[in-house]
């Protein structure tokens, strides 16, 4: 009896491995807090300035793992970021190294941002991941904004395009929501579920429970099948487990990225941050622009002498119309080869591609072609050599609609391919971007975005405004967007009309305008036809000179889902962009980001009649220094685009 008390005692007190050991972490600014447990399993908690905001049970396999020892270190990520947001990355982390049984480890990181984790194996065999958990935890009456995937049936198996469902999460829909997701825990205190150096395995998704979010994932897929239409491929049978894979490696970070005030969202780094570095050398013929782009529009030309559509004359007149107000590309989007067959190395017969390059290279215009990923896929290195020696600068590559296993594998492949032929990468039909853009910097642009496209089937009741002053704090979060800005045709709250063949922008001119501002997207598309853009040529010369990669980017308002102002930097000029929902906004400006002098602002900015024709505008220009304030008006889906110049 004495001996099994003597045995007990010890237990309790810490003689045996029944107790568990905390092991914690903060951030070099001491805001952020780390704390790792495995009482009953891995357990992540995040603190902010001492306040529980967010809590992780974490596993793989469903296996009870444990801490076996601890390494604490510092990292410091100081990288250049070629077409990003700002360029150059500064940002200084505090690492915790876990051991754990059966061949795992666990990597922790804290930085001013917020927390991230990782697994990683150390088994030199084969692994087979049945199951990831990630269970979320938040402070109950947690407020969502969540991003559902549009497919019930097959949740893993659509475009990654919704806007979000604003909710608290016990209300929240059973549906699984792509990332990222945001959660508010307390007044303006927010984490978002973001995920980082995806390769090799599934994205996530969550599905809100009670005031929870729970990851799932795409299974591993065991059959493909293809649609007839564009040989499409789709995934009509999967294993039962999410990934495979052999040796050692690390899997994705999963970050929660802590702000305290909205305008710290779209400028938060640690997605682009936390990716693999660089995996392709030299990125001096990577060339950001401005597109003419053709389908949005729906190859609308008017006051021409041929008949408009996909054909040879169309394109010449699109290189015309970028040579003309100084855009650097042309795509030609789907329909220039036969989707239908998948005849990727072929033009259609009305298409004389080698025209069409040499006649734009004269011109100095980059072309870009569309085309679906699995078919780019099937002639890879071909179609790279190919097309690459006749003088195509890139793809738009489109079409993958999922992010399991393989589509994760397929799109580092394509890139890796298409940077060896120094050909460039727009990804649409694209899961939400971790960082590729980092190892893979000839990807400049990623959809994933409820983008321009939809005003061409969306419903009236649709609040596509809304959504342009949301996403910009959640989905930039996680890296650049190919929202395709730029309509000419614009519509109010009360007349715009859904339209197909000659389609129409919800919200003002000057709110398309401020997309150029507003959006990291180094790619960008003015959408509309040549033939709109001609009538009103000092807009169109106007939105055309706005750069697309910066020096500097600031947020300096904003309150999501409300309105935000952005301001970025091209060498000494200031371009100020900001976008109202349908409430519309009135905005006071503190011009104190300018530096010492006198700065000419050229301001475009919604007429007085604007609330009623949402094409209505003004430009004016005015002498500013840093110590003025401008008062600036946004009607109803209304905005702004301000250029500061120094005298």
């Amino acid at each position: 009896m004495k001996k099994t008390f003597y045995c007990l005692v010890l237990l309790l007190l810490g003689g045996g491995t029944a107790v568990a050991k905390d092991y914690t972490l903060s951030s070099p600014n001491g805001k952020i807090g780390v704390t790792v447990s495995d009482n009953g399993g891995l357990h992540i908690s995040v603190a902010c300035g001492g306040k529980d905001v967010v809590s992780v049970a974490a596993g793989m396999n469903g296996k009870t793992l444990r801490i076996g020892s601890a390494k604490n270190s510092t990292v410091t990520v100081d990288t250049d970021a070629p077409l990003y947001r700002q360029p150059h990355i500064n940002l200084v982390y505090r690492q915790m190294d876990l051991r754990l049984n059966d061949g795992w480890g666990l990597q922790v990181r804290a930085c001013d941002e917020g927390a991230a984790y990782r697994f990683y194996t150390q088994n030199k065999g084969e692994t087979i991941v049945s199951g990831e958990q990630a269970d979320f935890r938040f402070p109950e009456g947690a407020k969502g904004w969540l991003a559902y995937t549009t497919n019930a049936e097959k949740p893993f198996a659509m475009a990654f395009q919704n806007t979000y469902h604003e909710t608290h999460l016990v209300d929240a829909r059973p549906l699984p929501a792509f990332l990222p997701a945001t959660v508010e825990v307390s007044e303006g205190v927010k984490v978002t579920i973001l995920e980082s150096d995806l390769r090799s395995y599934p994205g996530m998704f969550v599905t809100a429970d009670g005031d929870g979010l729970n990851a799932c994932f795409a299974h591993y897929p065991k059959q493909m099948d293809y649609y007839r239409w564009r040989g499409m491929s789709y995934v009509s049978q999967t294993e039962d487990f999410i990934a495979r894979s052999t040796g050692r490696r690390t899997y994705p970070w999963r970050v929660m990225a802590i702000t305290e005030d909205d305008t710290e969202m779209p400028v938060n780094n640690m997605v682009y941050a936390l990716a693999e570095p660089n995996r392709i050398g030299d990125t001096s013929w990577i060339k950001p622009g401005k597109v003419a782009w053709d389908w949005w529009n729906d190859w609308n030309l008017r006051g021409v002498d041929f008949e408009a559509g996909i054909n040879t004359a169309t394109y010449l007149h699109y290189i015309d119309f970028a040579a003309k107000y100084g855009l650097q590309y042309v795509v030609l989007d789907e329909g220039w080869y036969d989707s239908g067959r998948g005849d990727l190395m072929n033009a259609i017969p009305a298409i004389d591609l080698p025209r069409i390059i040499g006649y734009a290279r004269q011109k100095g215009i980059g072309i870009v072609l569309w085309t679906v990923f699995n078919v780019l896929d099937r002639h890879l290195e071909e179609a790279c050599r190919k097309y690459g020696d006749m003088g195509v600068k890139g793809f738009k590559v489109d079409f993958l609609d999922r992010n399991d296993q393989t589509a994760v594998e397929m799109a580092e492949r394509i890139a890796a391919t298409a940077a060896r032929h120094h050909l460039m990468l727009d990804y649409h039909g694209f899961y939400t971007p971790t960082g590729l853009s980092r190892t893979y910097p000839n990807v400049v642009n990623y959809e994933g975005v409820f983008g321009m496209e939809e005003c061409r089937w969306a419903k009236k009741e649709t609040d596509i405004p809304r959504y342009d002053v949301t996403f910009p704090f959640i989905r930039m979060m996680a890296g650049q967007v190919d929202f395709t800005p730029g309509a000419m045709r614009n519509g109010t709250r009360e007349n715009w009309v859904e339209c197909y063949q000659n389609p129409v922008s919800m919200g003002t001119r000057c709110h398309q305008a401020a997309c150029y501002v507003v959006h990291d997207s180094p790619f960008t598309m003015l959408c509309d036809a040549p033939s709109n853009y001609e009538r009103e040529p000092d807009y169109t010369k106007f939105i055309a000179a706005i750069p697309v990669v910066w020096d500097e980017t600031r947020v300096l308002q904003g309150e999501m889902g409300r309105y935000i102002v952005s301001a970025r930097r091209s060498g000494s000029d200031w371009y100020v962009g900001g976008q109202a929902g349908w409430d519309g906004r009135e905005v006071v400006l503190p011009l104190s980001f300018l530096g010492d002098g006198q700065y000419e602002v050229t301001l475009l900015a919604d007429g007085v009649n604007a609330n009623h024709n949402a094409e209505d505008y003004t430009m004016t220009t005015t002498t500013q220094k840093a110590a003025d304030r401008m008062t600036i008006r946004m009607a109803s889906g209304g905005g702004f685009v301000m250029k500061c110049r120094k005298r």
